[in-house]
C-alpha cells in the first residue's frame, strides 16, 4: 500500500521561513530510517503558496488564481511518498517524525489509489497505457 504523508502548512512555512539546521538534520536521519527500511519513495518540501497558481475548471473554461492562498491550515508545506502494509504501520512512522515546526504541526496520511481499486472501469487498455506512463517516467531516473 502506497500512502501520501502531507505536512501541512502554517504561517512560517507560508511565510517561507526554512527549517534551522537542526531540525534538517533531524529529518534527514528520518528519511534515512525510512530509506533503510524500504518505505521511502520520495520526499519534498515545498515553497509557499505565494509561488504557486491554481487553475480553477467549469467546464471548458479555465481560470488561473494567483497565490498566495487563504486558510493556511489548508495548505500543503511538504510530503513524503511511502510503501507499507497498512494505515497503522503509516501512523507508527509518523509518530516517529521529528516535529516539522516548532510549536503545533499536522500531519495527514492519505493512501494512494492502486490500478485493482478502479474496477473494471479500468479496462486492459486503460492499464496498459498506465504502465507505459510508469515505464516511461522510470526511465528518466
Amino acid at each position: 500500500m502506497r500512502f501520501m504523508v502531507i505536512v501541512k502548512a502554517n504561517k512560517d512555512s507560508e511565510a517561507g521561513v526554512l527549517p534551522d539546521e537542526k531540525l534538517l538534520a533531524d529529518m534527514g536521519n528520518f528519511n534515512e530510517q525510512l530509506a533503510k527500511a524500504g518505505v521511502l519513495l520520495a520526499a519534498e518540501g515545498l515553497h509557499p503558496s505565494s509561488k504557486g497558481a491554481r487553475v480553477r475548471f467549469s467546464g471548458a473554461n479555465r481560470t488561473v488564481i494567483d497565490g498566495p492562498f487563504a486558510e493556511t491550515k489548508e495548505l500543503v508545506a511538504g510530503f513524503w511518498l511511502w510503501q507499507v502494509k497498512s494505515k497503522e504501520e503509516a501512523i507508527e512512522w509518523v509518530k516517529r517524525c521529528p516535529n516539522p515546526f516548532p510549536g503545533e504541526s499536522e500531519i495527514e496520511i492519505r493512501q494512494v489509489y492502486e490500478a485493482e481499486d478502479f474496477g473494471a472501469e479500468f479496462t486492459p487498455e486503460l492499464r496498459a497505457q498506465e504502465e507505459r506512463v510508469r515505464a516511461q517516467v522510470a526511465e528518466k531516473k
